[in-house]
């Protein structure tokens, strides 16, 4: 399959990622949660980065001070992931004096609590969830391609992208396409195949 022949087969996928994507959003993953908030809260650790660059003591409680000088003191290795933290945490506190160890124990113990909440009682499980999360990240990955290409493929040739919407995520026939642009079929499949090489190009920047 050749690159032009790759583009439209994107196009045409486009209907079924928006449909795919709101499907595995509205999964169950146990208690009324949805793959959508356990995602939405995946985000909000993002914001969580973002406040580790101001002193921890403007967003955190004494005890939770605690668990972090905990962490930061004992932990090599600082993952993203929940259930990466959760390995590295009970590794370190085997390895910590008794005082640590304590507070280490309850940091793990904590990220279980997120990790049995995110799993819920789907037979799935945790490793279900994280599948869905995997898939929805590459669909919306795949999806924001697609649109900041079509975006300016718009800016550029404005009938090209309509042309290439119409054709491919529309799936509207070829005449009905062609009228709908005021063209002929000649003039059709001559903007066609210019549209396709111009969306490769801005998929490929």
């Amino acid at each position: 399959m050749n690159m032009e022949q790759d583009v439209v087969e994107q196009l045409k996928a486009y209907k079924r990622l928006v449909a795919r994507k709101k499907w595995i959003e509205k999964q169950p993953v146990g208690s009324g949660v949805t793959i959508s908030s356990v995602y939405e809260d995946d985000k909000l650790q993002e914001l969580h980065r973002e406040l580790r660059r101001m002193p921890s003591y403007m967003y955190l409680n004494k005890r939770e001070q605690q668990l972090e000088h905990a962490a930061h003191t004992h932990l090599t290795q600082h993952p993203v992931g929940t259930k990466a933290q959760l390995r590295e945490v009970k590794l370190a506190a085997g390895n910590a004096e008794p005082g640590d160890e304590k507070l280490l124990r309850e940091l793990a113990r904590k990220i279980e609590k997120v990790i049995e909440a995110r799993a819920g009682a789907t037979a799935e499980g945790y490793d279900g969830v994280i599948n869905r999360l995997s898939e929805l990240q590459d669909i919306e990955r795949q999806l924001q391609s697609i649109d900041q290409a079509m975006e300016a493929l718009q800016t550029c040739f404005p009938e090209y992208e309509r042309l290439l919407r119409l054709r491919y995520i529309e799936g509207r026939p070829a005449d009905f396409v062609a009228s709908e642009l005021g063209i002929v079929d000649r003039t059709f499949r001559r903007w066609r195949q210019k549209a396709s090489l111009e969306l490769v190009r801005f998929l490929s920047e």
